[in-house]
């Protein structure tokens, strides 16, 4: 709540399913009528806002938020609480998420063709990717709900994300993961937090299967992507994005495409401020997918979108290895809202942005980077203009995958594989470690050699 509102009924969202529209439970996940996915809706916004409070007295009270030394309001998510669902202050379980950086990428704009390019990286969240900012709203209504367990299955980032907010919140986590290609590097945090952490032998949709009937069973809460108060925090990015360019949206924002809760978030947010007046135009929404993993993609060319085509899915970028997104539908509806693309790239494409991102000095784990390859593509299709500004959502942090990076250097990422001809062109890029005699001169020779 707001320092000048009460609790009032403009304050009280509403679980409502995408499908047909019926209201739910607040504690479920999909329509117990049509099986669709829920989101959260705010009724008493209209007609004066959140609390009956503008566009312009919202920005003035989350800029003032800034100042404050309050747990709730140094968190770059319930700063915006006026646009979140309603959870009492002693139940918010917070570890400084949110206050991402935006980057301008001046070399990656020129290698894309445009002028105006900027990456807002999550990947600088607590645990190293977005879902913080996601993961404190949903653990605090599990712990405002009265949940002792909550659960996840995961490719690595959600399970680091939950475990730290379990942790942090006196909650017990379980961590379903697929049998191998995962990021050990994310497998290590959740079992630094205290998570227990069970591999089954199968991908992550069969984890996802497995756990949708664990939390049908036992008092668990779910904590992957369809739980709408996941999407609810994610949408702060969008918010804190736009209030770092002063409240002028860019022509385009481009994220990535795993499970699809990012961008379904990312667009939530942008319909909200238009909504309530932060904006007048919406940019468009753009998802990008790795070609081994491209449900998405499948689906919108092949029948328009009308049926998930579901992938077995096969990509190096192990956070966006999901061939049965669930949040396809809301994904969707968002591009067709903002006039957006979807787009695919190989692996070799996705390499190369990893490491021209990484050239800035910025850095992001080896999904993020899809961003990048796919703006190429949109470039040279003419779909983005270059003259206009364009936003990246990196998802997570460079040291999330550090094996990807370490064997891209190396030369031998692509060993064995069918892309090892077509990686030849990433050799420009690649920064090898040297091994040199103990001798001075022989380092003076080198940086010699380099000018």
């Amino acid at each position: 709540m707001t320092e000048q509102a009460t609790k009032t009924d403009v304050g009280v969202s509403q679980v409502k399913c995408i499908g047909c529209g019926r209201t739910a439970l607040p504690d479920r996940f999909r329509c117990e009528t049509c099986r669709d996915l829920l989101e959260i809706i705010y009724p008493g916004w209209e007609p004066q806002g959140p609390y009956g409070l503008n566009a312009a007295s919202l920005k003035k009270l989350w800029r003032d938020r800034k100042s404050s030394f309050e747990p709730a309001d140094q968190s770059g998510v319930w700063r915006f609480r006026e646009v979140l669902p309603e959870i009492a202050d002693d139940k918010i379980i917070t570890i400084r998420e949110g206050n991402t950086p935006l980057y301008e990428l001046p070399h990656c704009a020129k290698s894309a063709g445009i002028k105006y390019l900027y990456a807002k990286h999550q990947g600088m969240n607590p645990t190293g990717s977005f879902k913080d900012t996601g993961m404190t709203t949903a653990a605090s209504f599990a712990r405002a709900a009265g949940y002792k367990w909550v659960a996840c299955a995961s490719t690595g980032n959600t399970s680091a994300s939950m475990a730290a907010y379990a942790a942090r919140g006196g909650l017990r986590s379980l961590v379903l993961i697929p049998d191998g290609k995962i990021s050990w590097g994310k497998l290590s945090q959740s079992l630094d937090y205290g998570a227990i952490t069970v591999q089954l032998k199968t991908d992550f949709d069969g984890c996802v299967r497995v756990l949708n009937e664990v939390v049908e069973r036992m008092p668990v809460y779910l904590l992957n992507s369809v739980n709408p108060y996941r999407v609810e925090g994610q949408k702060t990015v969008a918010f804190e994005l736009l209030e770092q360019r002063g409240w002028e949206a860019p022509d385009h924002i481009i994220a990535p495409g795993g499970n699809l809760a990012n961008s379904s978030a990312v667009g939530k947010a942008l319909r909200e401020m238009k909504q309530l007046g932060f904006i007048s135009r919406v940019p468009k929404v753009s998802v990008i997918q790795a070609e081994g993993a491209n449900p998405l993609v499948r689906s919108v060319r092949e029948n328009g979108g009308e049926k998930l085509i579901a992938v077995h899915a096969e990509t190096m970028a192990t956070a966006i290895r999901i061939g049965n997104p669930a949040s396809w539908k809301k994904a969707l509806r968002v591009i067709r809202e903002t006039g957006g693309e979807v787009e695919q790239v190989s692996e070799v494409e996705i390499a190369l942005a990893k490491a021209e991102i990484g050239a800035e000095g910025v850095g992001c784990e080896p999904a993020s980077a899809v961003t990048l390859a796919g703006l190429k593509k949109l470039v040279k299709q003419g779909f983005v203009k270059a003259n206009e500004t364009v936003v990246l959502v990196l998802t997570g942090h460079t040291l999330k995958d550090a094996d990807f990076t370490l064997k891209f250097h190396r030369g031998d990422l692509f060993e064995g594989t069918p892309h090892k001809a077509e990686s030849n062109t990433l050799k420009p890029l690649q920064r090898s470690p040297l091994v040199l005699e103990p001798r001075v001169d022989a380092v003076i020779e080198l940086l010699q050699s380099a000018e």
